[in-house]
């Protein structure tokens, strides 16, 4: 049974190249790792965006392998367009495979994939590994029952069928290791001042604790059940992999791969203190000299900082942190179900890291164009912004992404439609608040990204001490004046909406 993974030609995000930040996505070795656990199972990676593999030589190289079973995820609605691109062309170059859809988005909106005409014949649901092998290990029988593999929906010609929900893993020491080996590691994290020398990803989490109503990512990891109408019911959940199993990882990334950078794509890095601790005392004792970024928890920190972990997590590597702000009202995080946030908790945080942590770059992000937005209001998330004096700030509209109760609200009432999706950049307003329309919000967005990212703000950064911070200042200056210039050739005002939902062609997207 020959199984290949594919991660398909997709265009750009505008602060990401190939040839700059371009990071391994988790998924791909994850789920190549326990598929080749499997006896009799052949699996194949194809990363088309660091192998510039275009949409005509993907044709070839699908047709030249002629799979049995292929597999493709993807968490973003915004690139939903380009994975039903890549299902058609199999379902045309390889008409015998089954073709797989897997991680959040499909996961949240099977039931809008799985019908009549459709080109996915199935959609794993939830946390991937154990579903993808049960569900390769039926199809290589002769009669498979479909019935037999929780975690799976699929069309069976005449309604949707969804098997009974995938219990999540208990024990994430029990995966087998990434097939980092699998992937072209040497081609990730290229950049000469992001996340260098040589970024990667990795996670020793999944899931959450929260469930914040504008965020989808802990859907895939949640406790699932359904109800009579086939509602998914959610219960958020966080589990973590032993300190041990993470340096087995680590050590392997640091001293077979080169990897000294790694960006932790966990929700929040975080939540548990006694994880925490190990991991620092482990990092500090191993002697491998690392910098490394993370989502964190506000609550949390303040939390480690009184008892002295959070200083050794920073000896251990700490470099780069990144905190959702979200909201300068407590009534508005309520709203937004980031109740663990008000009492002024994030401003302690990061307090905390400009007095007794300078060293650490701080990224701060604001979630704006809510329901309630005004002009006044949005004055509000900038005094806050210009208060905290954090190094990177960003202002991201809300955006309905599905899974999350905006969503089903914003189709409910006429607001969106599938077809909106290519704009969820989270840069692009999409929806209307009570108060202002979406290009009135994207006009105000540009303007306190220019009262906070100026001349004043490159030069605090560039005349740092730290060399990590000031190659973080030139990268995000060098990133923004090219998209600046882009602007400017495609002719777009800044003003213009359009702006913001300029999606990079690599020139190898289509050969």
């Amino acid at each position: 049974m020959r199984v290949l993974i594919v991660q398909p030609p997709r265009m750009y995000w505008p602060y990401t190249s190939e040839g700059d930040n371009f990071l391994l996505q988790q998924a791909l070795p994850a789920l190549a790792g326990a598929l080749r656990a499997e006896p009799g199972v052949e699996v194949i990676v194809l990363d088309c965006m660091p192998l510039h593999i275009g949409w005509k030589s993907l044709a070839d190289e699908i047709k030249r392998l002629d799979p049995d079973v292929i597999g493709c995820g993807e968490n973003h609605a915004l690139y939903a367009s380009e994975a039903l691109r890549f299902f058609r062309l199999c379902k045309e170059v390889a008409p015998r495979a089954k073709t797989v859809a897997g991680g959040g988005h499909f996961t949240n909106l099977a039931h809008r994939y799985l019908k009549a005409g459709s080109d996915i014949d199935f959609v794993c649901i939830g946390e991937g590994e154990v579903t993808i092998v049960e569900l390769v290990r039926e199809l290589a029988k002769t009669n498979p029952d479909l019935s037999r593999v929780d975690g799976v929906a699929w069309f069976n010609g005449e309604e949707l069928v969804r098997n009974k929900p995938r219990q999540l893993v208990k024990d994430l020491d029990t995966i087998p290791l990434p097939a980092y080996d699998l992937m072209p590691m040497e081609l990730y994290g290229r950049s000469r001042y992001l996340f260098s020398p040589g970024g990667t990803t990795i996670h020793h989490s999944r899931g959450c604790v929260s469930k914040c109503s504008f965020c989808a990512w802990w859907t895939t990891m949640a406790d699932r059940k359904y109800d009579e109408d086939g509602n998914a019911q959610l219960r958020p959940r966080w589990r973590s992999k032993s300190v041990g199993r993470v340096f087995e990882e680590l050590e392997l990334l640091y001293w077979k791969h080169g990897k000294r950078g790694y960006v932790w794509v966990d929700e929040s890095w975080n939540i548990d203190p006694h994880f925490n601790d190990e991991f620092a005392e482990t990092m500090l004792r191993s002697g491998m000299q690392t910098k490394w970024f993370a989502f964190m928890r506000a609550d949390c920190i303040v939390r480690d900082e009184k008892s002295g972990i959070l200083e050794k997590l920073i000896r251990a590597g700490l470099s780069h942190i990144l905190i959702g702000v979200e909201r300068a009202e407590d009534d508005a995080l309520t709203l937004l179900d980031k109740r663990f946030y008000t009492k002024g908790v994030a401003r302690q945080a990061l307090e905390i890291f400009k007095r007794r942590y300078p060293e650490v770059f701080v990224q701060a992000t604001f979630i704006v164009g809510v329901k309630e937005e005004s002009k006044e209001t949005l004055q509000r998330q900038l005094d806050m912004a210009k208060s905290l004096d954090v190094d990177f700030p960003a202002f991201h509209p809300i955006t309905p992404v599905p899974g999350t109760p905006i969503y089903d609200e914003a189709i409910a009432n006429g607001h969106i439609t599938e077809a909106d999706f290519d704009n969820f950049d989270w840069l692009t307003p999409v929806l209307d608040s009570q108060y202002m329309t979406k290009d009135e919000i994207a006009e105000e967005i540009w303007r306190l990204n220019r009262e906070l990212v100026n001349n004043r703000w490159l030069a605090k950064g560039l005349l740092s001490r730290v060399p990590y911070k000031r190659d973080m200042y030139l990268w995000f200056t060098k990133v923004s004046a090219a998209m600046a210039v882009d602007a400017v050739k495609r002719r777009i005002s800044p003003l213009n909406v359009e702006h913001y939902q300029q999606l990079v062609k690599p020139e190898w997207y289509d050969r």
